[in-house]
């Protein structure tokens, strides 16, 4: 029987996640802790129960017919226990306003290729392709490493978006898989890297190092998180890493931090420090652009939004 995985969102029609239009798969389960999060649905590898406040009708259909007592109601609205829900799904299909969600689903590689093969005309007519992402889709290598050998049978393109740690027995052979690698360099300061996103960084450059050696398509990836990894110094610091390490990279996206996502923390019970940051100005990345190019770096693209000053 083939192995499954649990995958919170089959984002269909994406465009940043590689080139053409894509279809991205976001596998659930990541190692790293990074404070920034843009997908904190994705930390956890277990299925979670997501209450959605703006849906409400105040019910409480889910609240009884919850098998363990994890839902109670109060003034601000349902409350999850979340050291005793099993994300059973009872709840979500009792409510008649589709105000609750179980976030990750069990796909099987096969069921998965099929739902991909679905946008295939879009793929074909765009260059694009699949995109496994997550979380940390490395986190489920068994699966992904069936998932592409299917992807790539049926003729399809695809881009393996990873942070990078993984053991090189697992890294190594779903990199050479892929078609591409899309790969996270989020601060070049191995103390900072290890407070930010609670995992050392020497195995990301390793996998870094072995992308550059087989000279596989990559793009690189850092986010820019204000206080965090926006120094001009930092930039600088990867852009010359991937200078001198990574011939095969043909793009450097800088990605301006976002706080679109504070309201997921709030669905799923968890802190967000970030909450209250603005987005990075234009000018500031337009900055950070021209530091990454004069250190070296290929095909610099800000993707994401920013603020710009009134004209």
């Amino acid at each position: 029987m083939s192995r499954e995985a649990v995958i919170f969102n089959v984002q269909r029609f994406s465009t940043e996640d590689g080139p053409g239009i894509r279809t991205t798969c976001f596998l659930k389960g990541c190692p790293l802790s990074c404070v920034w999060c843009h997908n904190p649905e994705g930390i956890s590898p277990r299925p979670q129960t997501m209450w959605y406040d703006v849906r409400c009708i105040g019910c409480r259909s889910c609240v009884d017919v919850c098998p363990v007592g994890a839902l109670t109601a109060g003034d601000k609205g349902i409350k999850i226990n979340r050291s005793t829900c099993s994300a059973c799904g009872k709840c979500a299909d009792a409510c008649p306003a589709a105000a609750i969600e179980i976030i990750g689903k069990s796909w099987t590689p096969e069921a998965l290729t099929d739902e991909v093969l679905r946008d295939s005309a879009f793929y074909e007519t765009s260059g694009g392709g699949v995109t496994i992402s997550g979380g940390e889709p490395l986190a489920q290598h068994e699966f992904v490493m069936d998932f592409i050998s299917r992807c790539k049978g049926a003729g399809l393109h695809v881009a393996l978006d990873t942070s990078g740690y993984a053991a090189p027995a697992v890294f190594d052979p779903a990199a050479d898989a892929a078609d591409m690698v899309l790969l996270d360099l989020k601060t070049m300061n191995p103390a900072a890297h290890l407070e930010l996103t609670g995992v050392p960084l020497e195995p990301v450059l390793r996998s870094a190092r072995s992308l550059g050696e087989t000279r596989k398509r990559v793009w690189i990836r850092t986010p820019v998180i204000p206080g965090a990894t926006d120094s001009d110094e930092n930039i600088t610091a990867v852009a010359r890493f991937i200078a001198d390490n990574i011939p095969g990279c043909d793009r450097y996206d800088i990605l301006p931090f976002s706080n679109i996502c504070a309201s997921k923390y709030e669905r799923l019970g968890m802190e967000f420090r970030f909450k209250e940051t603005p987005l990075v100005p234009m000018e500031r990345m337009e900055e950070l652009k021209a530091d990454a190019e004069r250190a070296g770096a290929p095909n610099v693209v800000i993707q994401g939004l920013t603020t710009r000053k009134p004209q």
